[in-house]
């Protein structure tokens, strides 16, 4: 059976491999597709693609895009885009402005909570000063003795109400899903009910998303309980979208979420494929020919 993983995070973003060294723990952990989805950013890609071809893993090109709806914080995973598609390359980049602004700010209140951290430690522990963001913050925190690890870190410190924790741009998520489309790819909900989600992503509003082009739901995630898992699959199926499965692997940044943890099921990856194919021929794109999933 063909293992495959579609949400994982290199040091590009906030893991701790850099896209070749991911790939190749894919390998080893026998999966056969994996798809690179860091925050915000398609940097990875090429170092990823190269090194799948090596080692025999298929490499889906994604992104994990940061949105915002009715002021709840949405993640959304968009696969096979067109990197160079104008409209998403400037959404993108004011996500991306949006974390950098913030940092100094974050450093500055949690400086005020008596932390003696400052933006340069922030940075030392972002292998790509473009995508830096509060797991880095977190990293810093740690390295100070302010906590032990990303989890407490974001616990006392960063979590919404924390004496570091700041808001920042985040796209809109309906008009998000349809950039993605515009840009020749397909959007798919992340983890929808885990963390604080959950009271938000509703039945109906995932029924509203859907009818704005949303392709699937990620729904055998760690942050969903059995019981999640199945309302949420109901709700794909009333819906007709893709159902995924992913570890969200962050490397040693996020524990209990090793590569192949949770799987797509073929059958849903063919279905996500499918509606890749159209979405990209609806854009009128060419995109890259190493990015194609008819390889």
């Amino acid at each position: 059976m063909v293992r495959i993983d579609l949400h994982a995070h290199s040091a590009v973003s906030d893991g701790t491999d850099a896209p070749a060294a991911l790939v190749r723990a894919a390998a080893r952990a026998g999966l056969d597709v994996l798809a690179l989805t860091d925050h915000d950013t398609t940097d990875g890609w090429s170092e990823a693609q190269a090194a799948g071809a090596e080692v025999g893993v298929r490499v889906v090109p994604g992104i994990e895009i940061s949105t915002r709806a009715d002021g709840h914080s949405v993640h959304l995973l968009a696969y096979y885009p067109d990197p160079t598609a104008e409209e998403l390359c400037d959404e993108l980049r004011r996500v991306l402005d949006g974390r950098r602004q913030r940092v100094p700010a974050m450093v500055a209140r949690l400086r005020a909570a008596g932390i003696a951290i400052d933006v340069d430690a922030v940075l030392r522990h972002a292998a790509n000063p473009e995508v830096v963001g509060r797991p880095h913050v977190a990293d810093a925190l740690v390295a100070a003795g302010a906590a032990q690890d990303r989890s407490e870190a974001f616990r006392r410190w960063l979590a919404p109400g924390r004496p570091g924790h700041l808001e920042r741009y985040a796209a809109d998520l309906t008009t998000m899903i349809g950039v993605v489309s515009r840009a020749g790819g397909v959007a798919v909900l992340a983890h929808p009910w885990g963390r604080t989600q959950a009271p938000y992503l509703t039945a109906e509003r995932i029924a509203a998303l859907a009818a704005a082009g949303l392709a699937g739901i990620e729904v055998d995630h760690e942050d969903h309980d059995p019981a999640a898992r199945r309302a949420l699959r109901g709700i794909a199926v009333q819906l007709d979208l893709v159902v995924t499965g992913s570890s969200d692997h962050h490397g040693t940044g996020k524990t209990g979420h090793a590569l192949g943890c949770n799987m797509t099921d073929p059958e849903e990856f063919a279905r996500l494929m499918d509606r890749a194919a159209t979405a990209r021929l609806g854009s009128g794109r060419e995109l890259p020919e190493e990015w194609s999933w008819t390889r």
